[in-house]
């Protein structure tokens, strides 16, 4: 008889030796730290889902920013362990669309579009699919290993984590006492689709991939200092912290073109530079041949 449960395998089909100290067919408890972080991550979302059905949107909208928080974590934490395997890039991928692409759809549904019946939920269903579509993009581009150092500095569209806490906007903004007469249906529909247009589109947006990869020792502490206040900020003022973040990202939206242009501008001038040091210098005058 067949075993109910499989082996956890998080690299089916390679053959890596056998590292001493592991039996055959055991998984070193680092490989699964990771994985543990984005089902953690993937309940936050489902919950974020419950709640926004009982119309608790506070608490959705809490479990939203959990679920983002442990989705930059998974990553990270995997490459320090040195535990990334396709199992966790697929788990994660299918984790981040429940969390950024279903969960905020069925938030501003239930809150603000629900009496606009199908054509609100035609709209939200184009959100979710653009997060679809972007993730599916953003694994093609990992697989991609020709990309220059300098792109690892930017996203390709807004990411879905960011697309899923800044479309969500309009609620904070009533939160914080905002007239529901100042956000009609038409207005947060027009928004949730600029949103959904900025996850697909290929409008160059900042990363910070490759900011602050070596830090000064004295910037270190400045830095947790800074961190424990953006998180207490966070737990005192929510909605006005939400606020803040996201009108923030969206005023660096033009600012990533710009680098990105910068960017570009630089590598062309360095391949040029590079490739003309390269070149042979033009022959000289041949002697005329003895008579």
């Amino acid at each position: 008889m067949s075993n109910v449960f499989p082996p956890f395998e998080p690299e089916q089909g390679e053959k890596r030796p056998r590292r001493l100290g592991f039996a055959a067919r055991q998984v070193p408890i680092r490989v699964l730290i990771p994985n543990i972080f984005t089902l953690v991550g993937l309940c936050a979302g489902l919950t974020a889902i419950r709640m926004a059905i009982e119309h608790r949107y506070d608490l959705a909208v809490a479990a939203l920013v959990l679920a983002a928080f442990l989705d930059a974590l998974d990553g990270r934490v995997a490459r320090l362990l040195k535990a990334t395997s396709r199992f966790g890039a697929e788990l994660d991928s299918l984790a981040d669309f429940v969390n950024f692409g279903v969960a905020p759809a069925i938030i501003i549904f239930t809150w603000a579009l629900n009496d606009q019946k199908s054509f609100g939920w035609i709209v939200m269903m184009i959100f979710a699919l653009c997060a679809a579509l972007r993730l599916a993009r953003f694994n093609v581009a990992i697989d991609s290993p020709d990309q220059p150092q300098w792109k690892s500095a930017y996203f390709i569209g807004v990411p879905a984590p960011m697309g899923a806490i800044i479309v969500m906007l309009p609620l904070y903004l009533q939160s914080l006492g905002l007239p529901a007469m100042l956000m009609p249906p038409a207005v947060i529909i027009g928004y949730t689709l600029a949103i959904a247009f900025l996850m697909v589109s290929n409008f160059p947006t900042l990363s910070g991939k490759l900011f602050g990869q070596r830090i000064p020792r004295e910037f270190v502490l400045p830095i947790f200092m800074l961190a424990a206040l953006f998180v207490a900020v966070l737990l005192t003022y929510p909605y006005l912290t939400l606020t803040g973040l996201t009108l923030g990202y969206l005023a660096t939206i033009p600012l990533g073109a710009v680098f990105y242009r910068r960017d570009e501008r630089k590598a062309e001038e360095t391949a040029q530079a590079q490739n003309g040091s390269k070149r042979k210098p033009p022959n000289e005058e041949r002697p005329a041949p003895p008579s």
